[in-house]
């Protein structure tokens, strides 16, 4: 039997793209709660697979000729596993690279500007005192409308965002898409995007890495000391 893979991971965006992955590629894996809003990315042991203090991360025990390898951000994370697995990168060499745009477009674009339409829209203006500013509100909001306006047309031309086959751009993108409605979008000039959103829904290992840990999803624009941890402000 296969060793599982260690996933240390909070029920975010960010987590879900791997959770749905190893869901969707059938991988086991070990699950490590991470819990962001308790400091715990901060732990000197997570630092040493993940430098940067952010979760996911993996660890794999069967990496590249038999040896562990332990892996941090979720882009990498993705192709690590597609790579390893064979499968969700296409067949061919146009495949992989209409794959890999697409996985560039979310992690360097879609994943950071919903993240700060987020903050701005719902945890900024929930902090003690309120940080409510109308520029980077209407600044984030209207970015993230515009890179939809980007998605809803690339899914005018194909079932999936690379293509006519499920990959893990979609893995990427769809956890941040489907928090629409909390970056003040519409989906109403968008019918190709909400198409999309609900063919990946349906999809047992979505669903399933979605759902993973998901009572741990607090409510941070209520959570002061979580607050405290994530945008570093002192309660």
């Amino acid at each position: 039997m296969t060793d599982p893979i260690d996933l240390y991971y909070w029920p975010t965006p960010n987590g879900w793209k791997i959770s749905i992955a190893l869901e969707e590629m059938g991988l086991p894996y070990r699950l490590h709660l991470v819990n962001i809003g308790a400091g715990a990315q901060f732990a000197p042991d997570f630092l040493s697979i993940a430098p940067n203090n952010r979760m996911p991360a993996i660890v794999d025990p069967a990496g590249p000729d038999g040896a562990p390898i332990s892996i941090f951000e979720s882009g990498a994370i993705l192709q690590y596993l597609a790579r390893k697995t064979g499968r969700f990168y296409g067949t061919t060499e146009r495949d992989r690279i209409a794959v890999e745009q697409w996985l560039m477009w979310q992690m360097g674009g879609l994943g950071p500007m919903a993240g700060q339409a987020h903050h701005f829209l719902k945890y900024a203006p929930a902090m003690a005192p309120p940080n409510d500013i109308p520029y980077a509100k209407d600044r984030y909001r209207g970015e993230v409308a515009r890179l939809y306006g980007v998605l809803d047309r690339q899914l005018a031309k194909a079932e999936f965002v690379a293509g006519d086959f499920v990959s893990i751009a979609d893995f990427a993108i769809w956890p941040w898409a489907s928090l629409w409605e909390g970056q003040q979008q519409s989906l109403d000039d968008k019918p190709h995007m909400a198409r999309w959103l609900a063919t990946m829904a349906a999809r047992p290992g979505v669903q399933a890495g979605r759902a993973l840990a998901a009572e741990k999803r607090g409510d941070i624009a209520a959570d002061r000391k979580a607050q405290g941890v994530l945008f570093k402000r002192a309660d």
